[in-house]
């Protein structure tokens, strides 16, 4: 690591303890992946640190979804991890024909935080490096007007943008439908 990375740690570091946080659960990845978000800005990265351990501390409090609370959501078997891509990024598989609008927003996202974190975990086997990427594949055959969510769409959405801001995540649409008019 940079001696100027190193430093803009340092001044992270410090700059959460003054917003009455703690780094000290956080490994120099995590920490790297707000200040490369925030362009190296150590008061800008900390304050979204700080904003992103709230976010966890609400939605996820135990430190991961158990996977009672999300029981119907994982019954329906529409996502699957596939294991690894040819270039390591953990591969995921998602049937849309077999999602229908969730009637518990809460249970959906939550559903959603325990997709993204066991999908993330996967990628790296001890330790975080700080730059894990995911791929997505959306298999639309079959998928009828009953499986368009739009609540679903922009809360999954809302949360790769808002909680893991930092990760890079392809998407691909298998299968794409085709509108005709007549």
């Amino acid at each position: 690591m940079e001696k100027s990375q190193e430093l803009e740690l340092t001044q992270m570091r410090k700059s959460v303890q003054k917003l009455g946080s703690s780094t000290e659960k956080f490994g120099e990845p995590t920490l790297m992946r707000f200040l490369i978000a925030r362009s190296m800005d150590a008061d800008k990265a900390a304050k979204m640190f700080v904003k992103w351990q709230e976010w966890r501390s609400t939605w996820v409090p135990n430190g991961f979804v158990p996977e009672s609370e999300i029981g119907e959501e994982l019954e329906a078997r529409k996502i699957f991890l596939q294991g690894l891509s040819r270039s390591g990024q953990p591969l995921m598989l998602a049937k849309a024909s077999k999602h229908f609008p969730s009637k518990d927003q809460l249970q959906f996202k939550k559903f959603v935080i325990y997709l993204l974190d066991k999908t993330i975990a996967s990628s790296f086997k001890g330790q975080e490096i700080g730059n894990e990427k995911v791929i997505v594949i959306f298999d639309l055959q079959n998928i009828g007007y009953k499986n368009v969510d739009t609540r679903g769409l922009i809360t999954g959405f809302q949360f790769l943008q808002g909680a893991l801001f930092s990760r890079d995540f392809w998407i691909y649409m298998r299968r794409s439908m085709t509108i005709s008019c007549t």
